[in-house]
């Protein structure tokens, strides 16, 4: 744990140490340009930190210096064990203001060490903003209390020079609890769960997946998973051959994340190995480019180097790329072969079928009689490498969500059709059912160059850190295992609320109520959601988000997610997250009780609204994706989430009682507690 500072003391041996000395260390830890305005706010904060823990000196504890944060990339100026509390200190040298991005800041570095830091779990976390030559807020004076959570982080605890020490005193005299062993402490596992735009930025940044995931047995899954990938490219490369990988996962289990760390890991200009990351999502791709851009200009800066966005941006640009920008360009060059060796495929699942891709070659591109699905074409155009090549398909179960998406069956027929010298490796999962590969699989049975790998299975989702069986709840909820999903819910537990309402003001309230400093909440909704633009709901779906602003516009933004003034639709969200989410039921997918149907069995009906009333769903593919939009929707959420099913309104018969009330009732029965 202590290389995880760049510097750090017992007390009592801080107290004697020269500034100087401790200065030289910390400049030799830091990987960042020796600017002089750093070596200053280093100086301030340890003659600061000499003066308020002086009194502490016969403490057995300990102080660290520019503690690092993996997940967020950053890093906390000073953290002190100090009896039965760990304090989070957060300096702005010289500051005579205590900004509101400044308070997040440190409540985010104490929430990261309670959820992340394995001997954190049960400790006491006092976050302190520190701003030196502010004057202190009179309602702000002397508080300091716990949240409503009920973790042990209190509230953030506002200081200045004069008063840091008097809020240590009152920090360790509010709380109780045994003694904090210091050194046990920072032996702790640090296991993050980073966000996939945390991911993207970290990999991008240089480090490997294992840096950034969990330590337990979901997190080993996803680096077996990493390294046996690895282990089939350096295969098809020492071999002269070509392979194509299916990686299977359950929401959130971070198959974008082993995505981007195989393109990260085989990206080589050296050796002239290139990778592309691919996703015909094109909200994910404008997010992580935009992230990472971000992300790159801030690396420069920190290391005395400048760089511009628009340079930044075309370096991203080549790392991860539209799928369907990547069809067009050798669709005009029929015999070029790319230049990466390396290709991952995100959500491939949602890869068009034969007629979707030919009737779009047709009406935008003017490509006519094009006879090869989009699995074939692109498949075909790696087979252009004279010498190897490999192709990693990521698929998700069960999140077709439009039109035209072919299912992983396709990619399997394309192989079996035209690519027969290919190798295939599965894992055995493939064949459930949600991934709607039929029985197209048995037909690669006995085949040559056919491996079957369970580690290509992730089986633990990783979005929420808080309660991994999210993904089956939601899978019991939507397949009417009422008692199942009951079960499931109750193991859940307090862990991970998941609450109901029909009041859509008391479900921003509890959204509000729940997110500490910058965590990240939201509105989502079906993109069929047709009828909650009345009041008092207020969603217009037709008003389309703004991905970017809506995923990384900070909180003063209307057009944020914190804002709750617009909601993001299953094709927005898709393959991303945010800590809390309200989803907002519509009339669209309906609960019918069994004794509506006669039939003894319960079961959705599924709706369109067109023109001025709702037409019912026929086509069982357009049921799979209506179902699909709401299992996306439903599995947003990091750490918890509300329902909100309308109340109905008799004077409006497109917002009837009927349409929402069975489900209200369903979603109860299945053990959802009311707000």
């Amino acid at each position: 744990m202590t290389s995880r500072a760049f510097y750090s003391d017992a007390i009592a041996a801080f107290l004697v140490r020269s500034p100087d000395e401790i200065i030289g260390r910390l400049v030799t830890s830091s990987p960042f340009a020796d600017e002089v305005s750093q070596k200053q706010a280093w100086a301030e904060e340890i003659r600061i930190m000499r003066e308020v823990l002086a009194p502490w000196k016969h403490e057995p504890g300990k102080v660290y210096f520019e503690f690092v944060v993996p997940r967020m990339g950053k890093r906390i100026d000073v953290v002190v064990v100090l009896r039965h509390v760990v304090l989070v200190i957060e300096f702005k040298v010289f500051e005579d203001q205590y900004p509101a991005h400044a308070i997040d800041q440190v409540y985010d570095y104490a929430v990261d060490l309670k959820n992340f830091h394995e001997t954190s779990h049960r400790q006491v976390i006092a976050p302190v903003l520190v701003a030196t030559h502010a004057d202190l807020p009179p309602d702000r004076l002397a508080i300091v209390e716990p949240t409503l959570h009920g973790d042990d982080v209190l509230r953030p605890v506002l200081a200045n020079e004069a008063t840091l020490g008097s809020v240590i005193r009152r920090v360790v005299e509010f709380c109780d609890g045994p003694p904090i062993d210091a050194g046990q402490w920072e032996t702790g596992r640090y296991s993050p769960t980073p966000t996939i735009i945390e991911a993207a930025t970290a990999l991008y940044g240089g480090h490997g997946v294992a840096d950034i995931s969990r330590s337990d047995a979901g997190a080993t899954n996803l680096t077996q998973t990493s390294e046996a990938i690895n282990q089939i490219v350096r295969a098809a490369r020492d071999g002269s051959h070509k392979a194509i990988v299916f990686v299977t996962g359950v929401p959130g289990a971070g198959k974008t994340l082993v995505g981007l760390n195989t393109a990260t890991a085989h990206s080589n200009v050296r050796d002239k190995e290139h990778s592309v990351f691919l996703s015909g999502n094109g909200p994910l791709v404008a997010i992580l480019r935009e992230a990472l851009a971000r992300d790159k200009v801030q690396r420069e800066r920190d290391h005395g180097r400048k760089t511009t966005k628009k340079a930044a941006h075309g370096e991203v640009q080549a790392f991860i790329q539209n799928v369907h920008h990547f069809r067009d360009e050798y669709a005009r060059h029929d015999a070029r072969a790319p230049a990466d060796h390396v290709v991952i495929f995100d959500e491939a699942q949602r890869a068009w079928d034969m007629a979707q891709t030919a009737a779009f070659m047709k009406r935008k591109r003017g490509v006519a009689n094009f006879a090869q699905s989009e699995p074939e074409f692109l498949i075909s155009c790696m087979d252009r490498h004279q010498d190897w090549a490999v192709v990693v398909c990521l698929v998700g179960g069960g999140q077709e969500i439009n039109t035209g998406e072919a299912g992983i069956g396709e990619w399997v027929e394309s192989i079996l059709r035209t690519f027969n010298g290919w190798h295939v490796h599965i894992s055995p999962q493939l064949k459930d059912s949600e991934y709607a590969a039929g029985k197209v699989l048995d037909r690669l049975k006995g085949r040559p160059n056919v491996n079957l790998n369970p580690s290509l299975h992730l089986s633990v989702s990783m979005r929420s850190f808080r309660a991994e069986n999210v993904s089956l709840f939601v899978k019991q909820l939507l397949d009417l295992d009422e008692e199942g999903a009951r079960s499931t819910l109750q193991e859940i537990g307090d862990r991970y609320p998941i609450v109901l309402t029909r009041d859509m003001e008391k479900a921003k309230a509890w959204l509000r109520s729940k997110a500490r400093g910058s965590e990240r909440f939201g509105l989502v909704c079906s993109s069929q959601a047709q009828r909650l633009k009345p009041c008092p709901i207020g969603i217009d779906v037709r008003v389309k988000a703004d991905p970017v602003h809506y995923f990384l516009a900070p909180k003063q933004d209307v057009r944020s997610s914190y804002y709750l003034e617009d909601a993001a639709t299953e094709f927005d969200v898709q393959g991303l997250e945010l800590d809390w989410t309200a989803v907002v039921w519509d009339g669209d997918f309906r609960y019918v009780p069994p004794g509506l149907l006669g039939t003894g069995r319960s079961a959705w009906s599924h709706h369109s609204f067109v023109g001025d009333r709702w037409n019912r769903v026929n086509k069982p593919e357009r049921k799979m994706y209506l179902k699909n939009a709401y299992r996306v929707l439903l599995t947003r959420a990091r750490q918890g989430m509300v329902i909100v099913v309308p109340e109905g309104d008799g004077r409006d018969p497109t917002r009837t009682a009927a349409y929402y009330d069975e489900t209200y009732q369903y979603l109860s029965a299945a053990g959802v507690a009311t707000a």
